[in-house]
Protein backbone atom coordinates (compact mmCIF):
# COMPACT_ATOMS: atom_id res chain seq x y z
CA UNK A 1 0.00 0.00 0.00
CA UNK A 2 1.34 3.55 -0.94
CA UNK A 3 1.90 5.88 2.11
CA UNK A 4 -0.39 9.05 1.53
CA UNK A 5 0.98 12.16 0.01
CA UNK A 6 -0.54 14.44 1.76
CA UNK A 7 -1.57 13.96 5.89
CA UNK A 8 -3.92 16.58 7.54
CA UNK A 9 -3.61 17.26 11.20
CA UNK A 10 -5.87 15.63 13.79
CA UNK A 11 -8.34 17.57 15.75
CA UNK A 12 -6.41 17.03 18.74
CA UNK A 13 -2.98 18.10 17.53
CA UNK A 14 -2.43 20.99 19.48
CA UNK A 15 -3.38 18.60 22.79
CA UNK A 16 -0.88 16.48 21.49
CA UNK A 17 1.65 19.08 20.98
CA UNK A 18 1.40 20.05 24.25
CA UNK A 19 2.36 17.05 25.80
CA UNK A 20 5.54 16.77 23.82
CA UNK A 21 6.61 20.22 24.87
CA UNK A 22 5.72 19.44 28.62
CA UNK A 23 7.64 16.28 28.06
CA UNK A 24 10.59 18.07 26.76
CA UNK A 25 10.44 20.95 29.32
CA UNK A 26 11.27 18.47 32.20
CA UNK A 27 14.47 16.62 30.09
CA UNK A 28 15.79 19.88 28.47
CA UNK A 29 16.99 22.19 31.97
CA UNK A 30 17.94 25.28 30.40
CA UNK A 31 14.62 25.74 28.15
CA UNK A 32 12.44 24.44 30.99
CA UNK A 33 10.55 27.66 31.59
CA UNK A 34 10.17 28.92 28.14
CA UNK A 35 9.04 24.93 26.97
CA UNK A 36 6.76 24.77 29.26
CA UNK A 37 4.72 28.37 28.75
CA UNK A 38 4.69 27.05 24.73
CA UNK A 39 2.66 23.82 26.42
CA UNK A 40 0.63 26.37 28.15
CA UNK A 41 0.00 28.03 24.78
CA UNK A 42 -0.58 25.17 22.92
CA UNK A 43 -3.06 24.02 25.76
CA UNK A 44 -4.81 27.30 24.81
CA UNK A 45 -4.95 27.07 21.28
CA UNK A 46 -6.52 24.04 21.64
CA UNK A 47 -9.08 24.90 23.97
CA UNK A 48 -9.32 27.73 21.51
CA UNK A 49 -10.23 25.32 18.71
CA UNK A 50 -12.87 23.21 20.77
CA UNK A 51 -14.85 25.92 22.16
CA UNK A 52 -14.48 29.26 19.75
CA UNK A 53 -17.05 30.16 17.42
CA UNK A 54 -15.46 32.55 14.60
CA UNK A 55 -17.38 34.63 12.79
CA UNK A 56 -16.52 33.27 9.22
CA UNK A 57 -16.34 29.87 8.23
CA UNK A 58 -16.47 28.85 4.51
CA UNK A 59 -18.74 27.12 2.52
CA UNK A 60 -18.87 23.43 2.07
CA UNK A 61 -17.64 23.21 -1.68
CA UNK A 62 -15.36 26.77 -1.12
CA UNK A 63 -12.34 24.51 -1.95
CA UNK A 64 -13.45 22.17 -4.15
CA UNK A 65 -12.10 24.13 -7.23
CA UNK A 66 -8.64 24.60 -5.84
CA UNK A 67 -8.48 21.33 -4.44
CA UNK A 68 -8.99 19.97 -7.90
CA UNK A 69 -6.97 22.07 -10.41
CA UNK A 70 -3.93 21.32 -7.73
CA UNK A 71 -3.52 24.36 -6.11
CA UNK A 72 -3.63 25.53 -2.12
CA UNK A 73 -7.22 25.18 -1.58
CA UNK A 74 -5.99 28.08 2.35
CA UNK A 75 -3.87 29.95 0.43
CA UNK A 76 -2.77 32.36 3.04
CA UNK A 77 -2.90 35.69 1.13
CA UNK A 78 -6.76 34.80 -0.56
CA UNK A 79 -7.91 34.55 2.98
CA UNK A 80 -5.94 36.53 5.68
CA UNK A 81 -8.94 39.24 5.14
CA UNK A 82 -11.81 36.46 5.57
CA UNK A 83 -10.70 34.63 8.27
CA UNK A 84 -11.75 35.47 11.64
CA UNK A 85 -8.44 35.18 13.46
CA UNK A 86 -9.31 38.25 15.96
CA UNK A 87 -11.84 35.88 18.14
CA UNK A 88 -9.42 33.10 17.75
CA UNK A 89 -6.68 35.42 19.58
CA UNK A 90 -9.18 37.00 22.33
CA UNK A 91 -10.46 33.14 22.65
CA UNK A 92 -6.45 32.37 23.06
CA UNK A 93 -5.92 35.30 25.37
CA UNK A 94 -9.01 34.20 27.79
CA UNK A 95 -7.50 30.53 27.68
CA UNK A 96 -3.87 31.44 28.94
CA UNK A 97 -4.98 34.07 31.29
CA UNK A 98 -4.96 31.41 34.55
CA UNK A 99 -2.31 30.09 33.97
CA UNK A 100 0.23 31.98 32.80
CA UNK A 101 2.88 33.66 35.13
CA UNK A 102 3.50 37.27 36.10
CA UNK A 103 6.61 37.26 33.70
CA UNK A 104 4.40 36.75 30.78
CA UNK A 105 1.24 38.84 31.90
CA UNK A 106 2.54 42.29 30.30
CA UNK A 107 2.93 40.73 26.69
CA UNK A 108 -1.36 39.75 27.04
CA UNK A 109 -2.27 43.25 28.52
CA UNK A 110 -0.24 44.98 25.05
CA UNK A 111 -1.81 42.67 22.85
CA UNK A 112 -4.72 43.29 24.39
CA UNK A 113 -4.66 47.01 24.00
CA UNK A 114 -3.12 47.10 20.55
CA UNK A 115 -5.15 48.84 17.57
CA UNK A 116 -7.09 45.83 15.62
CA UNK A 117 -4.85 47.38 12.59
CA UNK A 118 -1.07 46.97 14.01
CA UNK A 119 -2.33 43.02 14.50
CA UNK A 120 -3.40 43.04 11.49
CA UNK A 121 -0.09 44.08 10.32
CA UNK A 122 1.69 41.84 12.45
CA UNK A 123 -0.11 39.24 11.65
CA UNK A 124 0.71 39.64 7.77
CA UNK A 125 4.50 39.87 8.45
CA UNK A 126 3.98 36.05 10.65
CA UNK A 127 2.35 35.20 6.97
CA UNK A 128 4.95 36.07 5.23
CA UNK A 129 7.60 34.44 7.31
CA UNK A 130 9.14 37.77 8.00
CA UNK A 131 10.50 38.89 11.84
CA UNK A 132 8.45 42.20 11.93
CA UNK A 133 9.32 45.43 14.06
CA UNK A 134 12.04 44.12 16.97
CA UNK A 135 9.79 46.29 19.39
CA UNK A 136 7.08 44.14 18.44
CA UNK A 137 8.28 40.21 18.04
CA UNK A 138 7.39 39.22 21.97
CA UNK A 139 3.55 39.59 20.84
CA UNK A 140 4.20 37.82 17.49
CA UNK A 141 4.49 34.58 18.14
CA UNK A 142 0.61 35.01 20.18
CA UNK A 143 -0.49 36.17 16.98
CA UNK A 144 1.04 33.67 15.13
CA UNK A 145 -0.63 31.15 17.63
CA UNK A 146 -3.81 32.39 16.90
CA UNK A 147 -3.27 32.25 13.23
CA UNK A 148 -2.48 28.84 13.65
CA UNK A 149 -5.61 28.14 15.20
CA UNK A 150 -7.79 29.88 12.50
CA UNK A 151 -5.89 27.72 9.82
CA UNK A 152 -6.05 24.43 11.68
CA UNK A 153 -9.59 25.16 11.84
CA UNK A 154 -9.89 25.82 8.08
CA UNK A 155 -7.87 22.34 7.33
CA UNK A 156 -10.10 20.62 8.98
CA UNK A 157 -13.20 21.86 6.86
CA UNK A 158 -11.24 19.76 3.64
CA UNK A 159 -13.32 17.36 2.30
CA UNK A 160 -10.31 15.60 1.74
CA UNK A 161 -6.52 16.20 1.51
CA UNK A 162 -4.89 18.38 -1.91
CA UNK A 163 -2.68 16.62 -3.97
CA UNK A 164 0.96 16.42 -3.33
CA UNK A 165 2.70 19.65 -4.42
CA UNK A 166 4.51 19.94 -7.50
CA UNK A 167 8.20 19.83 -8.02
CA UNK A 168 8.35 23.45 -8.18
CA UNK A 169 6.40 24.13 -5.17
CA UNK A 170 7.79 20.46 -3.59
CA UNK A 171 9.05 22.96 -0.43
CA UNK A 172 5.69 25.09 -0.15
CA UNK A 173 2.28 23.41 2.03
CA UNK A 174 -0.18 22.20 -0.33
CA UNK A 175 -3.11 23.18 2.15
CA UNK A 176 -1.85 26.60 2.44
CA UNK A 177 1.11 27.51 0.67
CA UNK A 178 3.06 28.41 4.04
CA UNK A 179 7.04 27.42 4.73
CA UNK A 180 7.87 23.98 6.66
CA UNK A 181 9.12 23.98 10.16
CA UNK A 182 10.80 20.91 9.86
CA UNK A 183 10.62 17.34 8.46
CA UNK A 184 9.76 13.87 10.46
CA UNK A 185 10.32 10.59 9.29
CA UNK A 186 7.19 8.50 10.35
CA UNK A 187 6.92 5.03 11.91
CA UNK A 188 3.28 3.40 11.63
CA UNK A 189 2.60 1.00 10.11
CA UNK A 190 0.88 2.82 7.03
CA UNK A 191 4.04 5.50 6.54
CA UNK A 192 7.02 3.71 8.06
CA UNK A 193 10.15 5.03 7.07
CA UNK A 194 8.47 7.77 4.92
CA UNK A 195 9.86 11.34 5.25
CA UNK A 196 6.67 14.21 5.56
CA UNK A 197 7.25 18.38 6.12
CA UNK A 198 5.22 19.96 8.47
CA UNK A 199 3.65 23.46 7.72
CA UNK A 200 4.73 25.79 10.28
CA UNK A 201 1.36 27.33 10.03
CA UNK A 202 -1.57 24.80 10.04
CA UNK A 203 0.37 21.84 10.51
CA UNK A 204 -0.19 19.52 7.12
CA UNK A 205 2.18 17.07 6.24
CA UNK A 206 3.74 16.23 2.97
CA UNK A 207 5.56 13.59 1.36
CA UNK A 208 9.22 14.58 0.58
CA UNK A 209 11.67 12.02 -0.60
CA UNK A 210 14.38 11.08 2.05
CA UNK A 211 18.03 12.12 1.02
CA UNK A 212 16.82 15.13 -0.53
CA UNK A 213 17.47 18.83 -0.35
CA UNK A 214 13.60 20.38 -0.09
CA UNK A 215 15.42 23.33 -1.10
CA UNK A 216 17.17 22.41 -4.46
CA UNK A 217 16.39 18.72 -4.72
CA UNK A 218 20.03 18.34 -4.81
CA UNK A 219 20.78 15.19 -2.53
CA UNK A 220 25.27 14.94 -2.93
CA UNK A 221 26.04 17.36 -0.13
CA UNK A 222 23.96 16.52 2.43
CA UNK A 223 24.95 16.18 6.14
CA UNK A 224 23.19 15.52 9.33
CA UNK A 225 24.15 17.16 12.68
CA UNK A 226 22.60 16.36 15.98
CA UNK A 227 23.58 16.93 19.79
CA UNK A 228 25.00 14.85 21.80
CA UNK A 229 25.75 14.90 25.16
CA UNK A 230 29.30 14.56 27.35
CA UNK A 231 28.63 10.56 26.55
CA UNK A 232 27.88 11.13 22.53
CA UNK A 233 24.59 9.88 23.30
CA UNK A 234 21.68 12.01 21.49
CA UNK A 235 20.14 14.44 23.10
CA UNK A 236 17.06 15.08 21.35
CA UNK A 237 15.98 13.00 17.80
CA UNK A 238 16.11 15.94 15.70
CA UNK A 239 19.08 16.57 13.29
CA UNK A 240 19.73 19.07 11.03
CA UNK A 241 19.92 18.09 7.68
CA UNK A 242 22.42 20.56 5.64
CA UNK A 243 22.98 20.97 1.69
CA UNK A 244 26.11 22.15 0.68
CA UNK A 245 24.64 22.71 -2.46
CA UNK A 246 22.41 25.58 -1.21
CA UNK A 247 24.03 26.22 1.59
CA UNK A 248 20.88 25.75 3.58
CA UNK A 249 19.24 23.18 6.57
CA UNK A 250 16.05 22.10 7.58
CA UNK A 251 15.71 20.16 11.11
CA UNK A 252 14.61 16.64 10.83
CA UNK A 253 13.39 14.57 13.38
CA UNK A 254 13.76 10.53 12.60
CA UNK A 255 10.39 8.91 15.14
CA UNK A 256 12.91 5.75 15.40
CA UNK A 257 14.71 7.77 17.67
CA UNK A 258 11.59 8.99 19.53
CA UNK A 259 8.03 8.32 18.58
CA UNK A 260 6.26 10.98 20.25
CA UNK A 261 8.22 13.44 18.47
CA UNK A 262 6.53 17.00 16.64
CA UNK A 263 8.24 19.20 14.32
CA UNK A 264 7.32 22.42 15.87
CA UNK A 265 7.68 20.97 19.69
CA UNK A 266 10.83 19.66 19.00
CA UNK A 267 12.21 22.69 16.83
CA UNK A 268 11.87 24.72 19.85
CA UNK A 269 13.35 22.01 21.75
CA UNK A 270 16.63 22.27 19.87
CA UNK A 271 17.54 25.55 19.49
CA UNK A 272 21.11 24.66 20.89
CA UNK A 273 21.14 23.27 16.89
CA UNK A 274 20.34 26.85 15.52
CA UNK A 275 22.99 28.76 17.52
CA UNK A 276 25.60 26.20 16.66
CA UNK A 277 24.65 26.17 12.77
CA UNK A 278 24.34 30.05 13.30
CA UNK A 279 27.98 30.69 14.67
CA UNK A 280 29.62 28.40 11.92
CA UNK A 281 27.73 30.84 9.24
CA UNK A 282 28.05 28.88 6.18
CA UNK A 283 23.89 27.44 6.13
CA UNK A 284 20.78 29.75 6.08
CA UNK A 285 17.81 28.22 7.84
CA UNK A 286 15.20 27.18 5.48
CA UNK A 287 12.00 26.11 7.37
CA UNK A 288 9.56 28.88 9.39
CA UNK A 289 8.71 28.22 12.96
CA UNK A 290 5.55 31.07 13.35
CA UNK A 291 6.14 30.20 17.55
CA UNK A 292 9.81 31.76 17.38
CA UNK A 293 10.01 34.76 15.59
CA UNK A 294 14.19 35.76 15.59
CA UNK A 295 15.60 38.50 13.66
CA UNK A 296 17.48 38.61 10.21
Amino acid sequence: MDPPSVVLPKQEHFAQRAQRLCDLSERIEPLRDFLAFMAQLSRAQQRALERNTPAWLPEPDAFVLALEHGMPPLGTQALCRDIDFHSELTALLDGLDLHIGEAQRPLLDTLRKLPKEEIDRLAQEVLEARPGPEASRGLMPLIAAALQVAWLRLVRTLPHPPKRPTAEARSLCPCCGSLPVASVIQIDSKRSGVRYLQCGLCATQWYLERSKCSVCDQSGKLDYLSLEDEAGERLLPTQAETCGDCHSYLKIMPCEFDAHAEPLADDLASLALDLLLAEEKQYRRSGFNPLLIVGE
